[in-house]
């Protein structure tokens, strides 16, 4: 059997794509390098925004018109093809992989555990600015969730997602400059505190056990 032969026997295999081709995509649509990706994105984004809340459309409505609007356009483009005498794609070998699926999960775990650790080391620390920034923060997303539903958070996290990372690539040196300044900021305000109110405070309980 010639080596032609052998090529055309061999089964037809689906492509497993890495996390890097995954990263790949996202870093190119949040940074604005697939602008036509980006339209996609953000013209969905504001479909389901403007009609789940202006129009006050159900989720589950929603994704039922979805669903018609795919079958419909699948039912009238292969019979299309079928009157036109071409042959039409086998949508059947469409799957979701095994590899994909167990990507996706070690993602999910992974992100679970960082935000589990996260919020373990704030906890622990002994640094109080930073517990008070956090519960601070904590405090005003639950004060926005009083404001407003969950679609419309993520909808402007969807929006302010896709403007941040691009802001940030152009004005790079000016805010890191910035951030610096903010650091040396803290730093000096973190000193004073400590001096005037937490080592006195510290000084107080020393002696007051002393005195026991």
């Amino acid at each position: 059997m010639s080596s032609e032969a052998k090529q055309e026997t061999k089964p037809l295999t689906n492509p497993s794509y890495s996390s890097d081709v995954d990263d790949g995509v996202v870093k190119d649509v949040v940074l604005w390098r697939r602008k036509k990706l980006n339209a996609i994105v953000i013209v969905v984004a504001t479909a389901s925004w403007v009609l789940m809340e202006v129009f006050q459309f159900n989720f589950l409505t929603v994704i039922s018109w979805v669903a018609m609007l795919v079958v419909a356009s699948t039912f009238l483009y292969a019979n299309m093809l079928r009157l036109l005498g071409k042959e039409r794609p086998n949508l059947l070998r469409l799957e979701l992989s095994e590899e994909t699926t167990r990507r996706i999960a070690k993602e999910v775990r992974a992100w679970f555990e960082k935000i589990t650790r996260w919020l373990v080391l704030v906890s622990v620390r002994k640094e109080w600015p930073v517990f008070v920034g956090v519960v601070a923060a904590l405090w005003s997303l639950s004060y926005i969730g009083r404001c407003m539903d969950l679609l419309t958070v993520v909808y402007i996290g969807v929006l302010v997602g896709m403007a941040i990372p691009l802001t940030y690539v152009k004005n790079e040196d000016k805010i890191k400059r910035f951030g610096e300044w903010l650091r040396e900021k803290y730093k000096r305000c973190y000193v004073i505190i400590d001096e005037k109110t937490i080592h006195k405070i510290k000084s107080r309980i020393s002696k007051e056990k002393k005195t026991e």
